[in-house]
């Protein structure tokens, strides 16, 4: 899931073939290899702090920069101990490993390709971690399921291709169609062009930042006056 790739317009450029997303619809990032043939994530805090994911390079990923990773975690430090999190067009996973490593109680990673989505599962292995689950599938078909019989999420990382404005549309589905729990955080990424993200009404836009093309972006969905709350306690 390539993030931080300069793009030749804010449409085009990051592309060169669909991982995740419907039938038809805009790509995933994707890019070349870097040297070495290996694709790397370190991750940056927690149980697994300093621990390198490498990825096969057919997968073609670059995930969110650590920086990036850094600050939206720094964001969520005090929030997710034990949560149910949602990795939505995973591609590396990075985010959901991170959290994973913070101690979040269970992550579902959904990717549509193949080869990520193994990729996903050997590193869950390899880190002998039983709290995340992988799902093959189109995000979006997966949301059209309806929500799992278990509890909502608390927490849904939301980093869709960047060729259309998927986060509107997104955003709508998970909060419509009973996959969040009340007051749950939703990270929101996208082409920083964009500026910030239209959200569902009841929801909150706390955080806001780019780095470079990239913007990124912390809503929670519930009543300000939980949310000013983060915000007196929270971090930069």
């Amino acid at each position: 899931m390539p993030r931080n790739n300069r793009p030749e317009t804010p449409h085009t450029g990051r592309f060169a073939k669909a991982t995740n997303g419907p039938e038809g619809g805009p790509p995933t990032r994707r890019a070349a290899a870097p040297a070495g043939g290996r694709f790397e994530v370190r991750i940056i805090g927690g149980q697994w702090r300093g621990r390198k994911l490498h990825f096969p390079p057919s997968a073609g990923l670059r995930p969110t920069p650590d920086r990036v990773r850094e600050t939206v975690f720094n964001w969520l430090q005090f929030e997710l101990a034990g949560t149910r999190c949602l990795d939505l067009f995973a591609g590396s996973g990075a985010l959901g490993f991170e959290a994973l490593s913070r101690g979040a109680g269970e992550v579902i990673f959904v990717e549509r390709d193949a080869v990520s989505a193994r990729a996903i599962r050997d590193m869950l292995t390899q880190l002998r971690c039983d709290r995340g689950r992988v799902e093959q599938v189109d995000a979006l078909a997966w949301l059209e399921r309806g929500p799992p019989a278990s509890k909502p999420f608390d927490i849904v990382f939301l980093d869709p291709p960047y060729s259309e404005a998927w986060l509107p549309v997104l955003a709508e589905k998970l909060d419509r169609g009973g996959w969040l729990a009340p007051g749950a955080w939703v990270y929101l990424e996208d082409a920083a062009v964009r500026g910030e993200p239209r959200l569902p009404a009841g929801w909150t836009l706390l955080r806001s930042k780019r780095a470079g093309d990239v913007g990124y972006h912390l809503a929670r969905r519930g009543s300000p006056a939980h949310n000013n709350d983060h915000q007196a306690r929270g971090s930069e």
